[in-house]
């Protein structure tokens, strides 16, 4: 082999074994933050502790989507990030359930207390029992 074909085997290989390199360091980060960001959506606490909470009113539209409702949320500071409770909102119980109109939600509560507070019908369960004429 001439000296030429064996500098350029050389470069071909250290070209291909960067290229490894930075394809292993991508996904090694690319998972850590896939899992951060899944771990998260299962585990994320209230923005502050109960005795330090602060209430804040939002005003829920019926036309608001989930990305819009998590945006007003991070805005008021009572979320982290807006993308996070839309994920959150989506794989809970409350997806296609937050009802439109103004709601008192506090900086204590976490996104799934949120919801459900969002979530909850406003009128009182009035049924009575009737007694059995036997």
């Amino acid at each position: 082999m001439s000296a030429n074909k064996v500098v350029m085997k050389i470069v071909s290989i250290s070209f291909s074994i960067l290229v490894l390199v930075l394809l292993v360091v991508v996904l090694y980060r690319g998972g850590r933050i896939a899992y951060s960001f899944g771990y998260r959506v299962f585990t994320e606490t209230a923005i502050d502790q109960p005795e330090r909470g602060k209430d804040k009113v939002v005003q829920v539209s019926s036309d608001m989507g989930a990305r819009e409702l998590g945006e007003l949320l991070e805005k008021k500071g009572l979320i982290r990030s807006a993308s996070l409770f839309v994920v959150q909102l989506k794989l809970s119980d409350y997806s296609n359930k937050i009802k439109a109109g103004t709601y008192t939600l506090s900086t204590s509560m976490t996104a799934k207390e949120m919801m459900q507070v969002m979530s909850a019908d406003n009128e009182e369960d009035t049924e009575t029992e009737e007694p059995d004429g036997s």
